[in-house]
This record gives structure tokens, sequence and C-alpha cells, in this order.
């Protein structure tokens, strides 16, 4: 296989339309596009052309004989995508279309009636916001400004990376890029719906996009989830990315066992970080009181616990591999995959993650602290009287009462967006009502009101996500502009 795409894959698709050979999949106009955990080189089409390289912001994609040490084994998943299959497994469309040619990125839709100048407000600076930017700076007309109550921008991309995964973080150097364009003014420290008001920016500019995403957790509701010892994965996140919101939010450290609710890729993230060795995380980007504690710690075992069998992990497989094969010390206790069966899988990822997990099943217990994976177990209440001394479990679908000792309990069952002043909610998805990014009430549009990232679709996908939510929403906002749907502001009105 002459290029390989490898763990940090941040999924947005700038390498698909690099391709003259269209041998990147799935593609965004492909079925599983939205619900890929990476995307992958067919070693029967790719010509070691090398633009696939120059495009992607992450320096995901590889030569096969120049892959990095631990990410061997996605020359493998890669090609084992695009194995031979009966039709009705395949994960995207085998066809004649399926090798269509795709239009080139980067060549704008020609709107001809764009106010001139326009000016485009969006509140955030996080990976939605900086795409959106992107998209509008297409077109000469667009001015944007970009407003951000933190000290620095960013957001997810900046603050939400594990500091280990410094390929991954790397993403901000195709925003800084963006950040450098002469009609993009980005103002720091100023949020949104205090001083400043959403109302105001509606009078002020021709249209607002929100791209605040979605600041808060997923509440587990159990009793005793209130006691102290049980926090956020999130505020542990931005603890050891030195996010200043969670600056207070440091984890007490000295328990030997820490167990966190949850295993996708967060709850992966914190666990990992919590058992690494601090002389590698020495060499990142991790916050320097957060290595400090961990220098210090105590714990010699982290327990991520999901409610669904191990076929069901909600952890992706890349995540899964970087686990396995880089430096984490992890384990699974063979009795953990006793009659799983990964025959009525038709995910092939999932019957991939659980052959990797026999694999670390496989292999000896680590040296502490190691982190240890756990399945099907549901959460039922938090032991404790003054603080934590307990996570209670049921076997999942039977009445087995499981009980693990610990002081330090960590929430990571997803994100959830908040209601904001001024845009309607739809409190059961968490996101502001949209259709397509337009923000709607009772289904019609609000003019000049939009969304992107997860404050739109929820928190689902990845960095690169966001890139073709992003787009809908800008190319949406531009053909509303362009005929004359968007309210006129005063001082354009009186030219």
């Amino acid at each position: 296989m002459p290029h390989v795409i490898t763990q940090p894959c941040c999924g947005d698709a700038s390498c698909v339309y690099a391709c003259p050979v269209n041998c990147i999949h799935p593609t965004p106009d492909e079925p599983g596009f939205a619900t890929a955990e990476m995307l992958y080189i067919d070693p029967d089409s790719c010509v070691d052309c090398g633009a696939c390289v120059t495009a992607c912001p992450v320096g995901a994609i590889v030569p096969d004989h120049r892959i990095p040490l631990g990410q061997e084994r996605f020359t493998d998943v890669n090609a084992e995508h695009f194995a031979d299959q009966p039709p009705s497994t395949v994960r995207f469309p085998v066809d004649a279309l399926w090798r269509k040619p795709l239009a080139p990125i980067g060549k704008p839709q020609a709107f001809n009636g764009l106010p001139d100048p326009m000016r485009v407000a969006i509140v955030g600076s996080g990976p939605s916001a900086m795409y959106a930017a992107d998209e509008l700076l297409k077109h000469r007309q667009v001015q944007v400004t970009m407003f951000e109550r933190l000290s620095e921008p960013f957001g997810l991309a900046r603050f939400g990376v594990a500091p280990d995964h410094q390929a991954t973080r790397s993403v901000v150097n195709l925003f800084d890029t963006i950040a450098a364009h002469p009609r993009l003014q980005i103002l720091l420290n100023s949020p949104v719906g205090t001083d400043l008001t959403l109302d105001q920016l509606r009078a002020e500019f021709d249209a607002v996009l929100w791209a605040g995403g979605a600041p808060t957790d997923r509440r587990l509701d159990i009793p005793g989830v209130e006691l102290p010892g049980v926090q956020s994965a999130t505020s542990a996140v931005g603890w050891y990315n030195g996010h200043p919101d969670f600056r207070d939010a440091a984890p007490s450290l000295s328990a030997e066992r820490a167990v966190v609710i949850g295993n996708g890729n967060v709850a992966l993230d914190v666990a990992r970080i919590l058992t690494a060795d601090p002389n590698r995380l020495a060499d990142t980007d991790i916050a320097p009181a957060a290595l400090a504690a961990l220098r210090d710690s105590a714990l010699r075992e982290v327990v991520v616990v999901g409610r669904r069998g191990p076929e069901h992990g909600a952890f992706t497989l890349p995540e899964l591999v970087g686990l396995a094969d880089g430096s984490a010390r992890v384990w699974v206790d063979p009795e953990e995959l006793r009659g799983v069966d990964v025959a009525p899988l038709d995910n092939r990822e999932d019957a991939e993650k659980v052959a990797l997990l026999r694999e670390i099943a496989a292999r000896p217990r680590p040296a502490e602290p190691y982190l240890r994976l756990a399945f099907g177990l549901t959460p039922q209440r938090v032991l404790g009287t003054e603080r934590v001394t307990g996570m209670r479990f049921v076997r999942t679908g039977t009445d087995e009462v499981v009980d693990l000792e610990t002081s330090l309990v960590f929430t990571a069952i997803g994100y959830r967006g908040r209601p904001i002043p001024g845009l309607p909610f739809d409190d059961a998805r968490g996101t502001v009502a949209n259709v397509a990014g337009r923000v709607c009430v009772d289904q019609e549009p609000v003019p000049g009101l939009y969304v992107t990232g997860w404050i739109k679709r929820g928190p689902t996908g990845f960095i690169g996500t966001n890139k073709t939510d992003s787009a809908e929403t800008v190319a949406n906002l531009l053909a509303d502009a362009d005929t004359g749907v968007l309210p006129r502001r005063p001082a354009l009105a009186t030219r």
C-alpha cells in the first residue's frame, strides 16, 4: 500500500478532495461518512502521488514504509476496509458511482447577490467556527468578526485534545493560517450574552453564526453523584490542558483506584493520562500543575467501565489501536470477553475492536499504574456518606451486584448543549433548533441566525467532522444572503 491513514485522522476530508483517483473513503457524499471512525485509503487504487499527505491538516497520512512506531497496524486497518465483502455488508457503495470524480474543494459557488461588504459575526472560535470562517472568506465581499469568551482561540482543538496526542493538536496550525486572513478579526475575552448581547450582534451584522459548542456534560442521574470525589471527565481534561475554567478542578490523586464511567474516547484519554509515565508527558504541553500532581499520584489502577459489552465499546478503533500499540499500560481481564460473539456484528470496526481486546487480554497484566477496561456494568449508585468510598454497579441485564472500592469517580457519558438566551432550544436533543444550520422556530427559519458544530448537530463526530458540517451551514447562509432573505442592517438600508 503506497499510503496509509493512521490514528490522528481528524476526518475533515481535505484528503478526499485532494486525491486525484478517489481512493479515500468514505467521502462526504457517501452514507458512511457521518458515522465513520476514520477515513481509509484503498491500497489497490492509491497511485502514490502524495496529494493527500499535503492536504491532511494533522499529518495522519504517511507512506507505508514510513509508518510511525506503534501505528503499523493501520496498514491492515486500511486494507481490510476494502476487502471483498457481500454487498449487504459493504460500508459504502461499491459501484460505478463509487469512484466518481469529486468536485474540487476550494472553488466557491458564485453568489452574485451578496451584500458588499457583507459582515458576519461568529460566536466561538473552536473548530466549527474556524472551518465556517474559512468557507465564508472564500467570498471577497465577506468580512468575519469572531467573538471568543476565552483569552485563547480554537476551543476543543486547543483545550480538549489530550496532550500526548500532539499530531491531532497540530490542526491548530491550520486554524492559525485561517486566523491570519486579513478579513477575519478574532476578539478574545469577548463573551456574548452579558455585556454584549445577541440582539446587539444581530443589529450590527448581516448574519450571526453561533458556534459555541456543547459545553456541559450529560448528567449521570444516580444517587450519590453529588458526593465529593465525583467529577466530570470534561473537568479533568480541562485541568490537565490548562483550560481557565478548570484550573481549580484538580482531582485528588491520593486514591489507589479511580473509576471512569463511560468508555468513549474522552474516557480513555482521561484514564491514559492518569496512568501515563509523567516523564513522557513532560515533553508535551500538559499544564505544569497537572504534571506535578501526576508525579505525586498514588493511583495504581484506573478502571474504565462501559454499560454494554466489549463488542459495543463507545471508543473508536483508532483510539483503541493507539492504546494497545502505544506506550499506555492497558489490561483487559479475559473473563470480560468470555462468550462474546462477533459473528452477528455488521460493523467491521466493532469486530476489529473485539479482536484487539482479545489480544490485549492475552498479554500479562502490566506494571502499575495501569488502565483496565471493564464491560457490561450499569452504574447504580455512588457509595459513601461524606465523600466517595466506592461505586456500585449491576451486571447489565442481571441482578448481580458489583462493588468497586474507590474514592475518585469520573463521569464520561457525553456532552450536552445548554440553552442560549435568544435562541430556540431543542431540549430533547440538547441543540439549538435548526434545519441544516438555519435557526428555526416551529420549523420556520429565523432570518439572519445560524448554527454550526455540536450546538447544531449534537456532540458527535471528530474535529474534522466540523468541516462538512460548517460548509452546509455556510452554503445556506450565503444562499439566503444571495436571495435577499437576510434582514438589512440600518446602516446598509440608509445608503
